[in-house]
């Protein structure tokens, strides 16, 4: 089963730069897009549908903003948006769809970079977070979280590990969050297959980052430590220029 996880930092750009040609290239099975900033039915999607795939949406209240969307070859048998909380659920953050017994959630983590604010609302979207996640895997095993988690979790995932500014993305209590997720029952799955390999997932457009490779991987997707034997392959689309993030592909033994 190959898995498509992929910022797209506004679906009608992404859509302009050639988005449905790479999705047919590389023919993932399922693959989730987060920040559509679009509401559903906004965008015609019937290019992705021609190619055999179902669209579901959690769009965010605010117009232009956030959003999530999974295209599935696979009927789900269910679908469920958010994670109940509506302070966070307005934004259209969390899609859930269940699928042959696996759960896939499409998540797009908020970013705490515009303000300290905004960094705190990050901060309480995490602290729910976890226990939602440990609620869910009660009741299955088969577990993927898959998308944009906007935070580097090691120093192998950023290019100047040594910065002081700490900006939010790098701050120590994101970072730890991180390593107690990943050590308590979810596995990085690129960090799984590559433990010392440098590779990113987003880029600034400032001064050439992406051409000079100064990068920062925020970009995830997790398995439940039960299935992380069943991980086969991970790849990060560096070159296909849709976004400030990347693509990134797992192949998991379904």
């Amino acid at each position: 089963m190959k898995i498509l996880s992929y910022n797209i930092n506004g679906i009608r750009a992404a859509l302009k730069k050639g988005l449905v040609d790479f999705v047919k290239e590389q023919d993932p099975d399922i693959a989730c897009f987060q920040e559509t900033k679009c509401q559903d039915g906004q965008v015609d999607i019937s290019a992705f549908e021609k190619l055999g795939y179902t669209g579901y949406w959690h769009s965010a209240v605010k117009k232009g903003y956030s959003g999530v969307l999974t295209l599935t070859k696979k009927e789900p048998s269910s679908v469920n948006v958010g994670m109940g909380n509506e302070e966070v659920d307005v934004e259209g953050r969390i899609l859930r769809t269940d699928i042959e017994g696996w759960s896939i959630f499409n998540c797009y983590f908020p970013s705490g970079s515009s303000s300290e604010e905004r960094h705190g609302f990050k901060l309480k979207f995490l602290e729910l977070f976890k226990p939602f996640m440990e609620e869910i895997k009660k009741e299955n095993k088969k577990i993927i979280i898959l998308g944009d988690y906007n935070i580097v979790h090691t120093e192998l995932d950023i290019h100047n590990p040594t910065r002081k500014d700490k900006p939010s993305g790098y701050r120590p209590e994101e970072r730890q969050w991180m390593s107690d997720f990943f050590d308590n029952g979810f596995v990085d799955s690129f960090r799984y297959l590559n433990p010392e390999t440098i590779e990113f997932s987003w880029w600034s457009y400032r001064a050439g980052s992406r051409d000079r490779n100064k990068g920062w991987r925020i970009d995830y997707i997790a398995v439940s430590e039960e299935q992380k034997e069943k991980i086969r392959s991970f790849q990060h689309f560096k070159d296909e220029k849709h976004s400030d993030h990347c693509g990134l592909i797992a192949t998991i033994d379904w």
